[in-house]
């Protein structure tokens, strides 16, 4: 049995210099074979409302939503911490409902952690889900969540007072007890400020190399997401031309009468 990525092992990385490597999925074949080819976290994010579901942004998604993914992934994972994202207004109503749908992802859905989006407004709900012993990852930077009151994604850390809430609100995720925190769409100097600073793992998306990991998300790495792709990501397959011929090839034999021949049949035998 693979060694399982802990909170301990985690920060233990940082230590020791050694990059984190986090893709996200949101089925059990994805998150088997990203824990095989020994990704160190998985990230049950609530970009699956983008690419699995097919919505606009990420706002749409549900606990239940999460839930259901978590729960595929977790089943397909032996060694890697899974994170399972909080989505939009399941911790945004009130301190106790927040605690409950974070304590079904990880009752229920296996998860090693929940994610929450958000600064100094929601310090007060981000502690109330720590303080039920439930492991929480930060992120600050761009907020997908906030996409609709923000009118779009823009990249954070441009302006001097941004930059001191960044790196304010990041020293206080610290403080009260968040095990690692993501920087989402930040200028690279400022994430390496920000990284530098804190003991706790610091994952990037968007917020260059100096930060102690990075996340992407696995259909963007593989080529297979029909939408928009991020200035920051590094596409190191194009599935969706490889997959889409293969398709068309099977639709062509069965068109022709090609497929199913002998070899793929089944015959009584005489």
């Amino acid at each position: 049995m693979k060694k399982k990525v802990t909170v301990h092992s985690l920060r233990k990385m940082k230590q020791q210099g050694e990059k984190i490597t986090m893709l996200t999925a949101y089925d059990y074949p994805t998150a088997k074979l990203l824990d095989e080819a020994g990704v160190d976290c998985i990230l049950v994010g609530d970009s699956l409302g983008m690419v699995v579901l097919g919505y606009e942004n990420t706002t749409r998604v549900t606990t239940a939503d999460i839930l259901h993914h978590t729960k595929a992934v977790t089943r397909g994972v032996e060694r890697a911490f899974v994170v399972a994202d909080m989505p939009y207004l399941s911790y945004h109503i009130s301190k106790e409902e927040a605690v409950r749908n974070a304590g079904i992802l990880i009752q229920e859905g296996l998860a090693d952690a929940v994610k929450m989006e958000g600064g100094s407004v929601m310090f007060e709900t981000i502690q109330h889900v720590i303080d039920a012993n439930i492991p929480v990852v930060g992120h600050l930077g761009l907020l997908p969540q906030s996409v609709l009151r923000e009118g779009g994604y823009f990249i954070k850390g441009k302006e001097e007072k941004e930059i001191e809430k960044l790196k304010n609100d990041a020293l206080k995720l610290q403080e009260m007890g968040v095990v690692a925190l993501t920087l989402e769409s930040v200028i690279a100097d400022v994430a390496k400020e920000i990284t530098e600073a804190l003991e706790i793992p610091v994952i990037g998306i968007g917020a260059g190399k100096d930060t102690d990991g990075q996340v992407l998300v696995f259909h963007d790495v593989v080529g297979l997401f029909h939408g928009y792709i991020p200035q920051f990501v590094k596409q190191y397959a194009q599935l969706k031309d490889i997959t889409t011929k293969a398709i068309e090839n099977y639709v062509s034999d069965v068109k022709s009468g090609i497929f199913p021949d002998k070899e793929h049949s089944f015959y009584q035998k005489k």
